[in-house]
């Protein structure tokens, strides 16, 4: 435990409220939408109990929350806010335009479905389809690395070599509204942490003028601007592992693009990422106890999407399995880990033999009799070499 933090039983959206809390960052601009409204409300209450100096935009919709988010970041500003499902399509323009002008806002996310039909509970719906939006993804699988992925995506997104927002993925409701034991880092050691954003342009700098969200339809430089975002992405890979590392100093939980468990000696191996991943893990750390061959990869960045880890990681696996909590709907091409993942493996002369699960749409339970379904299938791929269908829904009803 480090020196000067306390431990706390808190639901998920609190512990983002404290992280932000702890960042104190000059504007948060945001709307209520469940499941991310206790974030919004708990921090209002900071901010009107004067804990923070932040100056807290109540907007009417979450395209207003990020035109106010733009603005501000544009100025100079450490700047804020967060949404969910419907909440972050309302955003979309504006997400291109948040990465297209470089501004490192941050935004928890916490993930639900897209209607329709209405539905408030989880999957991974709505931050996958702005998976090509320009922005940093980073999952949670609970509270504490909701809390401390919020508290690194400031440090990762104000990287003068990065200079891109952030998304930090939570779990609706497993995560969000779920009591965990957190421990919470000492304020002064999150605020040395974090430090002061010092940006390069302003334009409230009047003595050094700066032009922002110029027009370049006339084939002028947008394709090298598009490029510029590319390579911010690229250098973002080793930014992540080296922030990662440097939290873990002060916390003594350590980060990078994925976690593994049980690799070194696996045969076959499930890739996971969001709350889903202390369930399979747990499930993974019972089979190996039995002497089960199996291993595990949660990811934490999804953007960017670790292509050569990964493919390097399963290179030697007989079978993998890609659990997606959300679908592409591009003819049963299956979700859009798996698909990422299938990708990267392409340039491999030996590869695994690679299976998508796609799982818990709308919020439905993954339970273990699932995994352990899904488990059974993949050693029995891994066995005999073949895969009877490469794309599953896991808990569909007949």
């Amino acid at each position: 435990m480090a020196a000067g933090s306390k431990i706390v039983a808190i639901v998920g959206t609190d512990a983002v409220s404290e992280a932000m809390r702890q960042i104190n960052p000059d504007l948060v601009a945001a709307y209520p939408i469940t499941p991310q409204t206790a974030i919004v409300e708990t921090y209002s209450q900071m901010v009107a109990d004067g804990l923070v100096k932040s100056h807290m935009v109540a907007v009417e919709s979450e395209h207003s929350a990020m035109s106010a988010a733009i603005g501000a970041a544009a100025t100079g500003a450490r700047v804020m806010t967060c949404t969910s499902s419907q909440g972050l399509a309302l955003m979309w323009e504006l997400l291109y335009i948040a990465s297209g002008l470089r501004l490192p806002i941050v935004m928890p996310n916490v993930n639900r479905a897209l209607s329709a039909p209405i539905n408030i509970h989880c999957d991974h719906g709505d931050s996958m389809g702005a998976r090509d939006a320009g922005w940093i993804q980073l999952f949670s699988e609970n509270a504490q690395e909701a809390y401390d992925n919020t508290i690194q995506a400031v440090r990762i997104a104000e990287d003068p070599g990065i200079l891109l927002p952030v998304m930090v993925l939570l779990d609706g409701f497993i995560i969000s509204h779920s009591i965990d034991r957190v421990e919470l880092l000492d304020d002064e050691v999150v605020a040395n942490f974090v430090g002061e954003f010092k940006p390069a342009y302003s334009l409230l700098d009047v003595n050094n003028p700066v032009s922002v969200g110029n027009f370049d339809g006339l084939y002028g430089y947008y394709f090298e601007f598009k490029r510029q975002q590319e390579e911010a992405m690229l250098n973002s890979f080793g930014v992540i592992k080296e922030v990662g590392a440097e939290f873990g100093k002060i916390s003594g939980r350590s980060y990078s693009l994925f976690e593994t468990i049980g690799m070194e000696d696996a045969e076959f191996a499930i890739v996971v990422l969001g709350s889903a991943a202390g369930t399979v893990r747990h499930e993974v750390e019972t089979m190996r106890a039995k002497g089960i061959p199996i291993g595990m990869i949660k990811l934490r960045a999804f953007r960017p999407f670790p292509a050569r880890e990964l493919a390097e990681a399963i290179s030697r696996m007989k079978a993998v399995a890609v659990f997606d909590r959300s679908n592409t709907f591009a003819g049963n091409m299956g979700g859009p880990v798996f698909i990422e993942l299938r990708s990267s493996l392409y340039d491999l002369e030996k590869k695994p033999l690679l299976v998508n699960y796609v799982y818990g749409l709308g919020g439905r339970d993954l339970s273990i009799e699932l995994i352990n379904k899904a488990a059974a299938e993949l050693a029995e791929a891994a066995r005999s070499g073949q895969v009877k269908q490469s794309i599953n829904y896991l808990g569909l009803r007949e």
